[in-house]
């Protein structure tokens, strides 16, 4: 059978579609005993015979399904009119479309073995070989319990093809029965009105608020209240009966909570706010300026100061000899307690660059720590810093001149 006579057959039987009441349904067995036609094509040269099966079914749901095949037919040889008999015996797995209506059309795809027990030309004896098969099919319902079935398959394996067609019978079994639709119960009574309770008198709401609520003693305060449901509020201390809405000057002098108190119909409501009251700041202390011609502000104040300190060779140590001059700086500071400033480490170009920097450091937090430690001074009032071979005030090309470049500078403000 060539394609256009499938597509004829395929457009037949969905012409046929007709909408109905439930037809496939998932959760039945089936059994179809089928008769039709098979014809070979390609190279096998066996006349168009008729065939006989049947099918062994199940839908897992209304729309998918399986069903287990046999097809038997005797065919005969165009060639040299031998005969052989054509079995097949598989499985197809089914999709129906539309599987709630009396017609429900599906499409088929399986796997089967075939063969031929018989020789004949082109085909070889009792060689069972796999087949696949895919097609279309239709069922029309008679009833729930029986339909008419047809089905077109086009068979394909490495050396053969063929198309089989046939009719049968659909009979399902099993399954869960239908249930009756019980019948929709009756409306309720439509609900009897009931007058409703007359409702109380709404009770009182107030609200009292005082802007600022923290001030100075002897300074004023404003008290602004509101109330809903009332006719009469009394607001104390100091205060006494006042309209439901309004707002009044207060001058406190010690912290007060005010209450107020509001009546209506409906009971009596309260609101209360708090003033906090603070004692005024005490008066400023005028600073008393210390004269600035003293031998220490005269030294240290407000410009750099070279301090007669020297460290042995690669030392930070401080030699007791030099504990003298530091107590100078000691003093000045607790004369002035204002001032602050920063101790300068500076070296000679002697040693490397990084070896210098990293000297002048030591010398200069050393001195610092010195001075805190042995007078008291608060640290935060003290900084050191070193800036090693950069800052020279003389040549470093003679021995007097590395010799001054070799200092420990004070640097302090009065201000």
């Amino acid at each position: 059978m060539n394609k256009a006579r499938v597509m004829l057959m395929a457009g037949s039987i969905l012409a046929m579609a007709t909408v109905a009441s439930a037809g496939n349904k998932g959760g039945t067995f089936s059994v179809s005993p089928v008769i039709g036609g098979i014809t070979f094509e390609g190279v096998l040269e066996l006349e168009t015979t008729p065939l006989f099966g049947g099918r062994l079914g199940y839908n897992f749901t209304d729309s998918l399904g399986i069903e287990a095949l046999f097809d038997y037919t005797k065919t005969k040889s165009d060639v040299d009119g031998s005969t052989a008999d054509f079995y097949r015996y598989g499985g197809d797995i089914l999709y129906h479309f539309m599987p709630e209506n009396k017609f429900v059309p599906y499409f088929a795809i399986g796997y089967a073995g075939m063969n031929f027990n018989e020789t004949a030309p082109n085909i070889s004896s009792d060689d069972t070989q796999g087949v696949f098969d895919y097609g279309l099919g239709a069922k029309y319902f008679v009833t729930e319990d029986v339909a008419w079935r047809a089905d077109v398959r086009h068979l394909v394996n490495d050396d053969y093809q063929a198309v089989e067609y046939t009719i049968g019978l659909y009979i399902p079994f099993g399954g869960t029965p239908a249930v009756a639709r019980l019948a929709d119960p009756p409306p309720a009574p439509a609900p009897v009105a009931k007058p409703l309770p007359s409702l109380p008198p709404p009770a009182p709401l107030v609200k009292l608020t005082a802007a600022p609520n923290s001030v100075t003693k002897g300074q004023t305060s404003t008290l602004s209240w509101t109330s809903q449901n009332a006719t009469s509020c009394d607001i104390q201390p100091d205060v006494g009966s006042v309209m439901p809405n309004g707002s009044k000057i207060v001058t406190l002098d010690k912290d007060t909570l005010y209450m107020a108190v509001c009546t209506g119909e409906g009971g009596t409501a309260k609101s209360i706010a708090t003033v906090t009251v603070s004692e005024p700041p005490p008066a400023p202390v005028v600073p008393v300026v210390k004269p600035r011609d003293t031998p220490a502000a005269i030294r240290f104040c407000n410009k750099p100061a070279i301090l007669m300190i020297n460290f042995d060779t690669d030392k930070y140590n401080i030699k007791p000899q030099y504990h003298n001059e530091l107590k100078s700086v000691g003093d000045f500071l607790k004369e002035f307690p204002e001032s602050k400033g920063v101790i300068e480490g500076h070296t000679d170009s002697t040693h490397t660059r990084a070896y210098n920097q990293k000297l002048s450091e030591r010398r200069a937090n050393s001195v610092k720590e010195y001075i805190i430690k042995n007078f008291g001074i608060d640290p935060g009032r003290i900084a050191s810093k070193g800036y090693g071979e950069d800052k020279p005030i003389a040549t470093n090309k003679t021995k007097e001149g590395k010799a001054k470049n070799r200092r420990i500078v004070a640097n302090f403000t009065c201000d």
